[in-house]
């Protein structure tokens, strides 16, 4: 049995057949069931309301929290390039929660 990488939320993970980085939205107790919810990280992007910049030492680009994606790392090759502070996490997390906000 192959035993897997734990991803954390606020991992930036570069994932085979995906081109962006994907930054892990998802809290870690849902991430050990082997899937993710994540947002892409684009290189080239204007920051805005649901496009949120981060800057880390091997990332740069905006969040694109608008493009939630459920991942299932079981079936998918992958690897943890980097992780975000978490005063970004949170202005990512809050951003995505906005979405689905009661009015």
């Amino acid at each position: 049995m192959v035993k897997r990488m734990e991803v954390r939320q606020g991992d930036i993970l570069k994932i085979d057949n995906i081109r962006e980085p994907v930054f892990v939205a998802s809290k870690d107790f849902f991430n050990n069931t082997g899937e993710v919810i994540g947002c892409p990280i684009f290189s080239k992007g204007n920051p805005g309301p649901l496009h949120i910049f981060i800057e880390t030492e091997k990332t740069t680009g905006t969040v694109h929290c608008e493009k939630l994606k459920l991942l299932d790392l079981n079936s998918r090759r992958f690897s943890i390039k980097d992780h975000v502070l978490i005063k970004d996490i949170m202005n990512i997390t809050d951003t995505i929660q906005g979405l689905f906000d009661y009015i």
